[in-house]
């Protein structure tokens, strides 16, 4: 179906991902799926449109980094910061579950969701308030993000919380014993500071994750457990949030969604994973922030090392994240974003087979 759309664009992934919601609901006899993912679309569409007026208005417009690809310059002075308009209705939902539920897990995500939104929105500010692409260093940010997530770690596996067998199907699985501590530190803040590179191009980012979590809200559902239903739900609002927004991120882009929104994302898809486990099955999801990140690390590397050995450093990459060497191509910004989705939506369905076959 998907080689005879010629422009796979919003309303193409819209359609495609609201197809498979009624099909899945239709399957688990559970309609309270396309329902939150209805909502929380309309919701996010509409604190969108709002959240774009006031950002305006307060002047929190993004700042394009120098060293970054020509064309982006036109970018310049777009409304950013935007990733507050998706999460904050996402926290409220999350909140009022976690009280009424009263779940150690859900109140543990609620948490660490909540720290790595205030990490981006400082970030966001900062970035803004310097009127550089720069907020917090570094070293801050990695800082803040690995406080939050030793404590989530910690906590969540002093109550039994993660389970150390790594699924990778019903009748097979890998004891990662205590090893399961550092892959749990990995897979929070690796998928966080993952999304938040793979968001450089209009629409990636978001488009992204909305097929994301819908491929982790139905392998959720897949583990016929009663306890792990709400994060399905859960996993579908957001879903309905990054399409919600995408209506105002794709290109041309009116909104950035900016840190706040990149990391919390990350953080929301990883304490989810972790408390369901699913790490397995997110880590062939979420193979485009993967495959983003890796060509960051193997650019810096091979230079460092390139460096070190010749006195000159080389590059494989025109530029890196990935996206940014597709682009200095001369390939347009839309059609990469659009081949990216299309591969991530086969990797959801190659993650969804294994997980039914294996």
């Amino acid at each position: 179906m998907i080689g005879k759309i010629k422009k796979f664009n919003f309303k193409s992934l819209l359609i495609l991902i609201t197809f498979a919601l009624i099909i899945t609901s239709y399957f688990f006899n559970n309609f309270t799926f396309i329902g939150v993912f209805t909502l929380f679309f309309l919701i996010s569409l509409s604190a969108t449109k709002v959240g774009l007026k006031i950002i305006k208005r307060l002047n929190l417009l993004q700042n394009i980094r120098t060293e970054g690809p020509a064309n982006h310059y036109k970018k310049s002075y777009t409304p950013t910061m935007g990733g507050i308009f998706m999460i904050t209705p996402f926290l409220f939902f999350l909140l009022i579950i976690t009280v009424n539920v009263g779940s150690l897990k859900l109140f543990l995500s609620l948490l660490t969701i909540f720290g790595f939104f205030i990490t981006g929105f400082l970030d966001d500010y900062l970035s803004i308030k310097k009127k550089e692409n720069t907020g917090l260093k570094t070293k801050e940010k990695f800082f803040l993000q690995s406080i939050i997530s030793i404590i989530f770690i910690i906590l969540a596996y002093e109550n039994d919380l993660i389970n150390p067998l790594i699924t990778v199907s019903e009748s097979w699985g890998i004891n990662m014993n205590i090893f399961i501590l550092p892959i749990s530190f990995l897979v929070l803040v690796g998928i966080s500071n993952s999304v938040n590179l793979t968001d450089g191009l209009d629409g990636l980012a978001a488009g992204c994750s909305a097929i994301v979590f819908y491929g982790l809200g139905t392998e959720i559902l897949m583990k016929d457990n009663q306890e792990l239903i709400m994060f399905s739900i859960l996993c579908y609002s957001m879903s309905g949030i990054c399409l919600g927004f995408l209506k105002y991120n794709s290109y041309p882009a009116k909104i950035f969604m900016g840190d706040t929104g990149s990391l919390s994302i990350g953080a929301i898809l990883a304490s989810t994973a972790l408390l369901t486990n699913s790490v397995f099955t997110l880590s062939i999801f979420s193979g485009i922030f993967i495959l983003e990140s890796l060509s960051v690390m193997i650019q810096v590397g091979f230079f460092k090392i390139t460096k070190k050995l010749f006195h000159k450093g080389k590059r494989i990459f025109l530029m890196a994240p990935l996206h940014h060497h597709f682009e200095l191509k001369g390939i347009k910004e839309e059609k990469i974003v659009e081949n990216f989705w299309k591969i991530n939506i086969l990797l959801v369905i190659l993650g969804i087979v294994l997980k039914i076959n294996l």
